[in-house]
């Protein structure tokens, strides 16, 4: 049976029993929490804490997922991987054990003529938590599992949890025993590996707190209702229903595995090492297409680097193989064409998805090259010193300045006779991760830290958003907080955060900052210093009290400043029409990753590689600017989200919608898009749109930045004075300045080459004066001299290279010393027969250069170094005459 028969039977069964289908979340996680969705009820989370209500009371789902915690185990066993699939049947406050139990025996063992997967019963048994009475006589007495196929199981096994504060509780698995072959006898208990879990009920009812990961974390309390999330991982199903050993020999993933083997010349089955290499690039470029696809780009940092080191990774893996030609574009092609009877959208952003990772395997090729390059000059130095072992800090360096692999460095080492000091390597990569951990625990207190408060506001009702029909609003003051605690009232000069039933103040969203305003009442003015969402669904005003006193239960009124509206929506619509107009200049995969804009400013991120030429950019200009005059209408209008999707409307990758969501026209067809910002109401209210930026912000990933509206004028205003300046400076009218200033370049640069060859006739000379100036010291023709005039490093070494060349074969030492910028300088040379008789420059230099108040060195013919004080040039140079005096011997 195919992953997507297996998919699409779980979920038909669960709708005809009452389940609302909700399409898969994006991978990036909607939670401050979570840097990339980890499991099947992570969308549905605030619903199962009661921070939001849940608009349905049952659900169903295929989640897609990506874990990365056991990255280095991918390949080795039959069933890590770093992406999976969760399949998920939910109820929220509705059902429990009682449905949740039977419902999961009917699907595995219902016929495949009934809808079911058509298990045979005898195949399966069942753990339960250790203290779970209830769920056990469920399995007997209304299911009929035998009592010696039920087992019990601790916390680390069958109590779940998302590995960080949460919803978690305890849970029932169904095992599939896969035989003798695959290990002895005794149930799930004496071995996973022959009993396969196929099915896991989680019995949602607790939070958990901070702990460890698997056990012995507290637990806090109980969730406001009893909730079900229960399930299977896909890849694991469908192991098991077409009867193959690993998930990578599945039918999705096996497509890519083999085309990995046909570019790379290996061969699946042949050996280990091989195996393990050909799992790993299915399983990485598989996810590094899902991540893509969801609007993840390369980076150093969050996503963006989880996403950038599989895909590494992956690249990597295939050059192990044997493969040294570029080979993402064709394994992307195969994943697409695995992935999208599943996810149809993937046909549609193949381009997009293609040109992101085909620039980041261009990108890490020049990496491997720099980093062989870096790692070829140690492994020489330490030879040198006779040291056998690359330094920790060394490696560190390799992995997280240049994205070299560990694994490689290693490689590279034992084909060099070195060592790697590992251990100070997984040091300072554990501090690393230390921070990182702090930096996500920073995440976490900054997320649900305080979740308790908001939800309680919440409980009383959302928020009622007025802003998109007025700018005043009367209002009622549900809370005020301060430092995650209620308080009852705040009074002047304190800043505290503030919840009303009802507000016309935009929360920072979809890329637009939140509104500026006050909140006034009798005696009391309130200054609004942001706005942010809970849950999107609790407005958090950030106030000021600048006069009076403010108390829960008030009668307020709240007013956006206008001015400010309509610079936003100027900058907002302006991002849209932006938006548009790249994708008719570039093309429909220029497709925006992300925005932000404030009043009269707007920058929009979009996938691309490579820099646009100003043509290009003019162009999109001028689309924008004709968008503008011709005065197109901006219609705003609510739908279900399948219609938006349906008619072409575009959402931005990452963003978690509704069921129902406001699709953004501008022209119709022209711009359409999911947005819930303020907008103009027609485009020629935008104003002018000047860009006034193009720029790289990461692989496959450009920005372009515009004013709009008055700020446009004022920026195009400033241009024109300045242009105007620079006419008249050139005495030129405005439009031949462009002629004028390359005719002033060339002027300039035909006079630098002039003067620069009159330097070099200067410095001929010079050093013809300076070879008769020599002087015999122990046999030495020695020429130790301050030039009088400045002189760069560069042509202070040239001139002493020339002098040494004129003082011939017989032993010699030039050592000459200039001021540059005015600080001295000093070059030292010494012919062969000057080394001969124990002469090196790098001694002389270190010599003069510590005269100096500096440093310096060199090889034993040539060598130079410089100082802080241009007055000892003179003691610098005696000192090297009394050295060479000293060393030279007969």
């Amino acid at each position: 049976m195919y992953s997507a028969d297996i998919r699409s039977r779980a979920l038909s069964f669960f709708e005809k029993r009452g389940h609302t289908v909700v399409p898969s979340a994006s991978l990036i996680a909607d939670d401050p929490t979570l840097l990339l969705i980890n499991a099947g009820m992570a969308p549905f989370k605030p619903y199962f804490l009661g921070e939001a209500p849940a608009p349905y009371k049952r659900a169903t789902s295929l989640q897609k997922c990506v874990r990365t915690v056991d990255i280095e185990e991918v390949g080795q066993t039959s069933r890590h991987g770093s992406f999976f699939q969760m399949f998920g049947n939910f109820s929220f406050g509705d059902y429990f054990k009682e449905k949740a139990i039977p419902y999961a025996w009917e699907f595995l063992t219902s016929s495949i003529s009934d809808g079911g997967l058509g298990l045979p019963e005898d195949k399966l048994w069942v753990t339960v938590y250790l203290d779970d009475d209830e769920a056990e006589e469920i399995w007997r007495r209304d299911v009929g599992v035998p009592k010696d196929r039920i087992q019990r199981l601790g916390m680390s096994e069958n109590f779940w949890s998302m590995g960080v504060p949460g919803p978690c509780g305890p849970c029932s698995e169904i095992c599939f025993d896969r035989g003798p072959d695959f290990g002895q006898e005794g149930g799930p208990v004496a071995n996973d590996e022959r009993y396969l879990e196929i099915w896991n009920l989680v019995f949602m009812q607790n939070i958990r707190g901070e702990g460890p990961a698997k056990e012995g974390y507290p637990i806090l309390g109980d969730l406001p209702s009893k909730n079900i999330d229960t399930g299977f991982g896909l890849e694991r199903m469908a192991l098991l229903l077409q009867n193959v050993p690993t998930i990578f020999d599945i039918d999705t993933t096996r497509q890519i595995l083999d085309l990995a083997a046909e570019l790379s010349g290996a061969k699946y089955g042949a050996g280990v090492t091989e195996d393990v290499r050909l799992r790993v690039v299915a399983d990485h470029i598989l996810t590094s297409v899902m991540l893509i696809g969801d609007g993840v780009t390369p980076s150093n940092e969050g996503r963006g680097y989880i996403l950038r080191r599989i895909l590494r990774r992956a690249v990597r893996m295939m050059k192990l193989l044997g493969s040294d030609d570029p080979v993402v574009h064709e394994l992307v092609a195969r994943t697409v064409k695995a992935m999208s009877p599943m996810y149809p959208e993937l046909k549609d952003e193949h381009k997009r998805i293609d040109r992101v990772a085909v620039a980041e395997e261009a990108a890490f090729t020049q990496t491997l090259r720099s980093g062989t390059a870096i790692f070829d000059l140690a492994a020489s130095e330490l030879r040198k010193a006779d040291v056998r072992v690359l330094p920790g800090d060394k490696a560190f360096q390799l992995h997280d300045t240049y994205g070299f692999p560990i694994d490689l460095t290693l490689e590279m080492a034992a084909e060099a006779g070195l060592k790697v000091d590992e251990t100070g390597f997984r040091e300072l990569m554990a501090q690393q991760r230390a921070r990182a951990k702090a930096d996500a625990a920073a995440r976490k207190s900054g997320g649900h830290g305080e979740s308790g408060v908001y939800r309680d506001l919440l409980a009383q009702g959302p928020t009622e958003f007025t802003g998109y029909g007025e700018l005043t609003s009367e209002a009622t003051v549900r809370g005020l907080i301060r430092d995650g605690e209620r308080i009852r009232s705040a009074a002047e000069g304190d800043i505290v955060e503030l919840v009303l039933d009802r507000t016309p103040l935009y929360a920072e969203a979809g890329g637009q900052e939140s509104d500026a305003g006050v909140i006034t009442a009798d005696g009391v003015d309130l200054e609004v210093l942001d706005v942010q969402k809970i849950a999107r669904k609790l407005w958090v005003h950030q106030v000021k009290v600048r006069r009076g006193e403010i108390a829960e239960g008030a009668s307020v009124l709240a007013k956006v400043d206008p001015e400010w509206r309509l610079g936003a929506r100027q900058a907002h619509s302006g991002t849209h029409i932006v938006h548009a107009a790249l994708r008719q200049v570039l093309g429909p995969t220029a497709l925006q990753s992300g925005s932000y804009n404030k009043p009269g400013y707007l920058r929009l991120d979009f996938s691309w590689t490579g820099g646009l030429s100003p043509e290009t950019r003019t162009e999109i200009e001028e689309v924008a600017n004709l968008a503008v005059r011709r005065d197109l209408p901006v219609a705003v209008e609510y739908m279900p989200l399948p219609k938006a999707r349906e008619i072409g409307a575009l959402a931005l990758f990452g963003e978690t919608y509704d069921e129902d969501v406001r699709v953004v026209e501008i022209g119709g067809q022209w711009s359409r898009e999911l947005c819930g910002g303020t907008h103009v109401g027609h485009s020629s209210q935008v104003g002018p749109l000047t860009v006034i930026g193009e720029s790289s912000v990461g692989s496959g990933l450009r920005r372009v930045e515009a004013y709009v509206g008055i700020d446009a004028y004022r920026y195009l205003a400033k241009e024109r004075a300045f242009a105007v300046k620079v006419s008249d400076i050139l005495n030129v009218p405005t439009p031949e300045i462009g002629d004028r200033v390359a005719a002033l370049v060339k002027q300039l640069r035909d006079a630098e080459k002039q003067l620069g060859r009159f330097r070099a006739d200067l410095l001929r000379n010079l050093s013809k004066d300076l070879a008769g100036k020599a002087t015999s010291i122990g046999g030495v023709a020695v020429v130790a001299e301050h030039l009088s005039e400045p002189a760069t490093t560069e042509e202070l070494r040239s001139v002493v290279l020339d002098v040494r060349k004129y003082l011939g074969n017989d032993a010699s030492v030039v050592v000459l010393t200039a001021l540059s910028n005015d600080k001295p300088i000093v070059v030292a040379a010494v012919n062969q027969a000057g080394q001969e008789r124990g002469l090196k420059a790098g001694d002389l230099v270190r010599v003069a250069s510590k005269a100096l108040k500096g440093g310096g060195g060199g090889k034993p013919d040539i060598a130079q170094g410089g100082g802080t004080d241009p007055l000892a040039t003179s003691e610098a140079l005696r000192l090297v005459r009394e050295t060479v005096g000293q060393k030279a011997t007969p």
